[in-house]
């Protein structure tokens, strides 16, 4: 209650004050020990009680074959949402891990991950994902479609879409959030405590993404242009970038969730050696080849877009807007 009281106290003068969130891991127990403590607690909820317990439940659905597919990564014998799924179970492990740190070695809201302010704007989530998802798919995707028109294919099993449509939202949901309270928002946080300088608060979570999807199959598929691009450069340091300026990981979070669901739900890659499991998802259309150039290459496009969207479409309100001229004051 305590700690409540404190959080709400402290939201309420950030409203006034206009604290961003990176400042307010100074409202708990801060000091380093305590995020190398939290790091060793993320990673063993996330990893170890993950091993534990993941085995289990596949075997509690499946029996012993489903946990054999599943001890050796064969997600596609678990079938379509078991091998979606399966493939995913470490997230919400992972989530708990985040929740776990803040709330008891750090002792302030899981809130304060995403914003300083007393509640969260869904409203600025929601506009992070109209303002990735419109040119992304419409340069990523249509323009895919104008350049090589012959690898597209649509899926006439609308029964199975429909059906899959509510598993992925929930799952991809998970996945990308959990991404984005650790990348964006523990990990900058704890760079923080060590230097406040925003280059260095950019380029930590950047390279830690990057290296973290180095082993993802499309990485080996594109080779050195999709992991500096399509890891580094975009989800990792404009995606931290706008945070900070921001003040806040909601439009973040918004941008992860509409690039991931899209992927899963609106145009995906025949076979597993790009889309990362042995089970292709059964998006509305299906490319037989995955182009890596094109694809890395159209984010130069997609990036000022985005901002175009995300700052100019979409307004600006007045708590939000000290933010963004406290970090450019900040840079001088």
């Amino acid at each position: 209650m305590k700690i409540q009281n404190t959080e709400r106290i402290k939201g309420i003068t950030a409203e006034a004050k206009k604290v961003t969130y990176v400042e307010a891991a100074r409202w708990g127990k801060h000091r380093g020990w305590r995020y190398v403590l939290g790091l060793v607690v993320i990673f063993f909820v996330g990893l170890v009680v993950n091993g534990i317990t993941a085995p289990r439940i596949a075997f509690l659905l499946g029996g012993q074959e489903a946990l054999a597919a599943f001890n050796r990564l064969d997600y596609a014998a678990l079938g379509l949402v078991g091998g979606f799924v399966a493939f995913r179970a470490s997230f919400p492990f992972f989530l708990a891990g985040i929740l776990i740190a803040v709330t008891l070695i750090h002792q302030r809201h899981p809130r304060t991950l995403v914003t300083a302010r007393e509640k969260i704007s869904w409203r600025r989530v929601g506009h992070g994902f109209v303002a990735w998802f419109v040119p992304v798919w419409l340069i990523a995707g249509l323009g895919q479609y104008f350049f090589y028109p012959d690898t597209f294919s649509f899926n006439f099993d609308l029964t199975t879409f429909a059906l899959f449509v509510p598993i992925a939202l929930i799952f991809v949901a998970i996945q990308t959030t959990t991404e984005e309270l650790f990348f964006r928002g523990y990990i900058v946080q704890g760079a923080s405590i060590v230097w406040s300088n925003r280059v260095f608060l950019a380029l930590v979570p950047a390279v830690i993404f990057a290296l973290a999807h180095l082993l993802n199959p499309e990485a080996s598929a594109g080779g050195w242009l999709t992991v500096f691009i399509n890891y580094f450069l975009v989800p990792g340091l404009v995606w931290t970038v706008v945070s900070l300026i921001d003040g806040t990981t909601e439009l973040a979070i918004g941008v992860h969730f509409a690039n991931n669901i899209g992927g899963n739900l609106l145009m995906g890659v025949a076979g597993s050696d790009v889309t990362g499991s042995a089970v292709t998802p059964p998006t509305l259309f299906t490319v037989s080849e995955f182009h890596a150039t094109y694809t890395a290459l159209s984010m130069l496009v997609v990036v000022p877009m985005f901002l175009a969207i995300a700052y100019k479409v979409f307004k600006r309100d007045e708590a939000s807007e000290p933010v963004f001229q406290s970090y450019r004051k900040g840079r001088r």
